[in-house]
């Protein structure tokens, strides 16, 4: 028990000095945080910010003119583009973007392969979103479950770069003995891709909704009171995500006892995520342009 202490000692201090050495969010990301968080901005106010970043102004106007969106002409005014989309839609989509350059770097993944990785992480995103519009939330608020679900296993990205050796482990222990790959994280080194995300929605300043989805969505249940339904839908969307084997992010154990459970808190049944597949994979492929947009710049 006390060598497991040390090696979770040690290992909890390499994440944090790798975390802290990750670059912030870049000034113009986080002015278009601040002004979209603000009741009172306005598109204008908005446009003003991201103008003045070439990069993330052909970033907006690349997605909005995507399949992603299906427009049936072509937008080249960037304030007409931050009013289409709206300001949430704005600034999750300059977080993302951001968060998705930063995190995809060649020498990043060192243990999954980056295709798989992130093809899985849009299954999520696309399946959280499906679900919400299932739920009613509003187009905004879906925006908010794909982003959610898009950036949910972050902390892995930071465990396969510092610990590549045991994490291959890891993953050679999650197809053997088919056990949550959290807990088997646990067990080698001594702390779980969940609390390495909180350490980086930290540093991001990610905000309390985001952050209780990097940390708990495993878990859902023990997220606060007030965003435990938005967790709850993210975990379903990740649980779905695994049953129909879309990427792969390292868990080979399917819980089909948590996937009811999830099914239940939400208040769905088995049918909805039946009539959900075809949906989703047609979303992932729409939704790689987020790819390709953090990886051309």
């Amino acid at each position: 028990m006390r060598v497991a202490s040390l090696i979770s000692v040690a290992c909890f201090k390499r994440i944090q000095a790798y975390i802290a050495r990750m670059p912030s969010l870049s000034t113009t990301v986080t002015k278009v945080l601040e002004t979209c968080n603000n009741p009172k901005a306005s598109p204008n106010d908005v446009n003003r910010v991201i103008a003045l970043d070439p990069v993330l102004t052909g970033q907006v106007l690349r997605l909005i003119n995507s399949a992603y969106y299906g427009l049936p002409h072509p937008i080249t005014s960037l304030t007409r583009a931050i009013i289409m989309l709206g300001l949430n839609t704005v600034k999750n989509l300059a977080l993302s973007l951001a968060i998705l350059e930063t995190m995809s770097g060649k020498t990043t993944f060192r243990v999954f392969s980056i295709n798989d990785f992130w093809t899985h992480c849009l299954g999520v995103a696309a399946a959280a979103r499906q679900l919400a519009m299932v739920k009613g939330e509003s187009v905004s608020r879906r925006e908010d479950f794909f982003i959610a679900g898009l950036l949910h296993d972050l902390g892995k990205i930071a465990l396969n770069r510092q610990f590549p050796d045991q994490y291959r482990r890891v993953l050679e222990l999650a197809r053997s003995e088919q056990r949550p790959l959290q807990d088997l994280e646990c067990d080698v080194l001594g702390l779980d891709h969940c609390t390495v995300g909180e350490l980086i929605a930290q540093k991001w300043q990610l905000g309390a909704t985001l952050m209780q989805s990097l940390v708990y969505h495993h878990h859902p249940h023990e997220a606060s009171p007030t965003v435990r339904p938005f967790v709850t839908l993210v975990a379903l969307a990740n649980s779905y995500a695994n049953l129909l084997k879309i990427g792969f992010a390292g868990n080979c154990f399917h819980n089909n006892p948590m996937l009811t459970s999830l099914l239940e808190l939400s208040e769905l049944d088995r049918d909805v995520l039946s009539k959900l597949r075809h949906q989703v994979l047609e979303a992932i492929e729409k939704a790689k342009i987020f790819l390709e947009i953090s990886c051309k710049g």
